[in-house]
């Protein structure tokens, strides 16, 4: 039996089973195999591509839990051939990082060369042979340490137009790391060298990270951010640095490939901005993910002509669904508008047994405020408890319909 038949055979089992039958199965690896059962259960929805390859081996959970997904690793690609001034037929990129290599493999999908390193000699024999079994034939290994002063050595003679690192956020004793600085690679400490040999360099940071302080922290080459969701949830922080540019970024949202430049609309400054509450027959603009992470909480009102709730609750009011913003959040037909206290709860949770809830500036959780309702999880109502600065300000109960947007 091949390892592939081994795996599609066994796919619904538990391999933790597996494992302690590992005497029925003298001539397979069963602790690869174990391991590859758990990883391609996640890669199923994540990277659907090589889920549909059972022989392909996964050596690592924790590279399977924290790879990137096909859609944003071609985005990453995406950014790289349309940033990076060679065309396809000459570009070259090196990921130094490269982990699982979904990356290096959406790489190579763009690029005429891919160079893709990894610390770790097992993930570098599986993504080999990963790819032999995927078709990708344009891709140099390296199994090699990123330190200061061997940026050279690694790439052995390959000369990228763009190096891709996704430093690991945990320190040598396993402890996580939030500093730029602490992840390894040092990519601060190692700037100068990696432009000695390359004049763009992407960089992929944690969600959580902060924009403000990563901007600051890598200097005055940041030339683009990126900040990228996908199926509801903020996935990764992009920086674009370009050895040649001095300047303030400009910052893109993309929210399950919908993209959008939000350059200049960014602040956090909403003086002078003025408030309203919405009838019924309006829309409520709740942002998504991506435009949330980036702070843009002017531009629903500077660029679209929407009406903020309040000065720190972040939904709109508008008439109609502004052309451009609809992929960039969630939409919901306002209903009603009520003043929000007990005997209003208690009413709104009779009338509408079943509804979403959500809490927005006002002295209770989403949670506390779903059990004073007493209404269940579901349906296509939504509740709002807010606060309003409007001329009329207090805290409301807004019931609303999604109408636009995915969850």
């Amino acid at each position: 039996m091949t390892f592939a038949d081994f795996i599609l055979q066994h796919e619904a089992d538990d391999p933790v089973r597996l494992l302690l039958s590992r005497d029925k199965y003298p001539d397979l690896d069963i602790d690869l195999a174990a391991t590859t059962l758990e990883v391609r259960r996640k890669l199923r929805t994540k990277v659907p591509e090589w889920y549909a390859v059972p022989s392909l081996v996964y050596p690592s959970r924790l590279s399977g839990e924290q790879c990137s997904s096909s859609e944003t690793a071609r985005y990453k690609a995406l950014v790289c051939g349309s940033s990076v001034v060679p065309a396809k037929e000459r570009l070259r990129i090196a990921d130094l990082t490269g982990g699982m290599g979904v990356d290096a493999w959406a790489f190579a999908k763009v690029a005429k060369e891919v160079l893709y390193n990894e610390m770790q000699e097992d993930l570098v024999r599986a993504t080999e042979l990963n790819f032999s079994e995927l078709g990708v034939l344009n891709v140099r290994f390296r199994n090699c340490r990123v330190e200061p002063g061997k940026v050279r050595e690694v790439l052995d003679g390959f000369q990228p137009d763009v190096i891709f690192l996704d430093p690991a956020r945990r320190a040598g004793d396993g402890r996580k790391v939030f500093l730029i600085e602490e992840c390894q690679p040092d990519v601060p400490g190692l700037l100068p060298e990696l432009f000695e040999t390359c004049r763009f360099v992407m960089l992929k940071l944690s969600p959580m990270a902060d924009i403000t302080m990563a901007c600051k922290r890598l200097g005055t080459h940041v030339k683009e951010v990126h900040v990228v969701a996908a199926g509801g949830e903020c996935k990764e922080l992009l920086f674009l640095l370009d050895r040649d540019w001095e300047g303030t970024p400009a910052t893109f949202i993309v929210e399950s490939g919908a993209v959008m430049e939000i350059s200049g609309q960014a602040g956090n400054d909403d003086a002078g901005m003025g408030f309203g509450l919405p009838k019924a027959g309006d829309c409520l603009f709740e942002p998504g993910k991506a435009l949330a992470k980036a702070g843009a909480f002017r531009l629903p009102c500077s660029r679209f002509g929407l009406t903020k709730l309040g000065n720190h609750t972040h939904l709109y009011v508008g008439e109609a669904v502004p052309e451009g913003l609809n992929l960039f959040g969630k939409w919901f037909e306002v209903l009603e508008v009520l003043p929000l206290n007990n005997r209003t709860m208690k009413e709104a949770g009779k009338r509408w047994p079943q509804a979403e809830v959500t809490a927005r500036n006002v002295p209770m959780t989403s949670d506390q405020l779903r059990r004073k309702l007493g209404c269940a999880s579901g349906g296509d109502i939504h509740l709002f408890g807010v606060r309003a600065d409007a001329a009329e300000a207090g805290n409301y109960l807004i019931v609303t319909r999604k109408r636009y947007g995915s969850d």
